[in-house]
């Protein structure tokens, strides 16, 4: 709904039962509580304007008693998520940063969240997809139109530094293609997903499993991401050997397990993805990264080889959480 020359943005209370949630996307295998998930999401396509607070409001009049005259919220941890054009990708992303941040009787991150998963969705889908059909044809409108795409999301980006959030995120894979572009003239912290498994990886101090060789990292992932080299270019620079999917992996095993999936074949999917993954390990990775929405969840969460896997949204969350948690406590001290 438009109101003059600017567009009128929707700020809703969720309480979104657990399993709400996982029915978007069977792929959260942890137990859920049984309290409800509260949840402040803002959705958005242009972005600068907030909503004027309703009188008989309680949701509006507690947020308008909280914030700054210059910020919706003005915590000094609050979190602003960019999200994907998967809604299911973004509500599980946020299901992570709830439950995970709430363990030890802390306290939820604020967060504000600005979705809009119309934004050139069939061009990003299109791009990041394992199903090759679409992936071959949209790469030339992928150039065309990167402009429109960084003009959106640095749109989005702005919007969420005025809602005031300290600090920016992005649970989409293809998103990280722009991240310098999107990021470019923020003063607060960007964090980015492939240095948040790097760290992680390297953190983790792990031993090559070959004699003579450096520690190698598989990779699973789209062409789209893949030819971007982002995730490439954040493992290297942590001193990682990137071991990529060869051509066959992905034409005969990757492409067919997510076309499985699609047919509700989950059988053929799971042996399919298993077999992709055992084609990285002889190869002698530590770990493979599955840096693609198509194949989260394929696997049960028992199967062995997810022992071996790293989910980037993962390693995103608790890099959020613990930039968060620091910041809080560095509040705290210079309050006293």
């Amino acid at each position: 709904m438009f109101d003059g020359g600017g567009m009128i943005m929707s700020f809703h209370a969720l309480n979104c039962p657990p399993s709400l949630l996982s029915n978007v996307n069977k792929t959260l295998y942890r137990t859920r509580p049984t309290s409800p998930l509260s949840l402040l999401m803002a959705q958005t396509v242009e972005s600068g304007n907030f909503p004027q607070s309703s009188k008989n409001s309680g949701t509006g009049a507690t947020i308008k008693k909280r914030r700054s005259p210059k910020h919706l919220l003005n915590q000094p941890n609050t979190v602003g998520i960019i999200g994907g054009a998967s809604v299911s990708s973004t509500l599980i992303f946020l299901e992570k940063l709830v439950l995970w941040s709430t363990r030890d009787a802390e306290e939820c991150l604020p967060f504000v969240v600005c979705s809009d998963p119309s934004l050139n969705e069939e061009l990003i889908y299109s791009h990041t997809s394992l199903c090759s059909s679409k992936a071959r044809t949209s790469q030339i409108r992928l150039n065309d139109d990167r402009s429109i795409v960084v003009e959106n999301l640095q749109r989005k980006r702005a919007f969420l530094e005025k809602s005031g959030a300290r600090c920016i995120v992005m649970p989409c894979h293809i998103s990280h293609n722009w991240h310098a572009e999107i990021s470019e003239g923020c003063s607060l912290p960007f964090l980015h997903v492939g240095e948040c498994v790097a760290r992680e990886l390297k953190e983790a101090k792990l031993k090559p499993l070959e004699a003579g060789s450096g520690v190698r990292i598989g990779l699973l992932a789209a062409d789209g991401i893949l030819s971007a080299g982002f995730y490439q270019e954040k493992l290297q620079s942590q001193g990682f050997e990137v071991v990529l999917p060869d051509k066959a992996t992905i034409e005969h095993m990757l492409i067919p397990a997510v076309e499985s999936l699609n047919k509700r074949d989950m059988e053929g999917a799971q042996n399919l993805l298993r077999i992709a993954i055992q084609v990285l390990l002889v190869r002698a990775v530590n770990v493979v990264v599955l840096a693609s929405d198509d194949i989260r969840g394929v696997l049960p969460h028992d199967d062995p080889l997810l022992k071996k896997c790293v989910d980037p949204m993962d390693a995103l969350a608790r890099s959020t959480i613990k930039w968060a948690r620091s910041i809080k406590k560095v509040h705290k001290r210079s309050a006293k």
